[in-house]
């Protein structure tokens, strides 16, 4: 058994708690879905917003998922560079898994699809 990142990102339109939230949870359930894992499997969470995103900790919203409450989570700031892209969530979600590094699929939503277009059409 190995333990695998699989990444992930989503953008949000308004920097309010509920929309920062709601995101956040679309997000995980999208990565849960397309790599089938359970909570069981997780070794962590981090999770970083842009500067502009601060009305709420997006780890809140993991936290209160059901079987995600013993899940290590840490929140902190995406790197602020000049012309990057905004109010965008972004996830790594460490994994303990058989799969190989091929078999991961990360998941980028909305505007973050920009991030990783290689990986957004898959």
């Amino acid at each position: 058994m190995s333990v695998r990142g699989i990444r992930g990102a989503i953008t949000v339109e308004v920097n309010e708690e509920k929309a920062i939230l709601d995101a956040t949870i679309v997000l995980l359930n999208s990565i849960v879905e397309v790599n089938r894992f359970v909570p069981e499997d997780i070794a962590c969470v981090w999770v970083t917003v842009t500067h502009d995103l601060d009305a709420t900790f997006p780890a809140r919203a993991i936290r209160q998922m059901s079987g995600w409450e013993l899940v290590p989570l840490m929140c902190s700031l995406e790197v602020p560079v000049k012309g990057s892209l905004q109010k965008c969530i972004r996830l790594m979600v460490m994994v303990n898994t058989d799969a190989s590094q091929s078999d991961i699929r990360h998941v980028y939503l909305g505007g973050a699809q920009v991030l990783r277009p290689d990986l957004s059409a898959k």
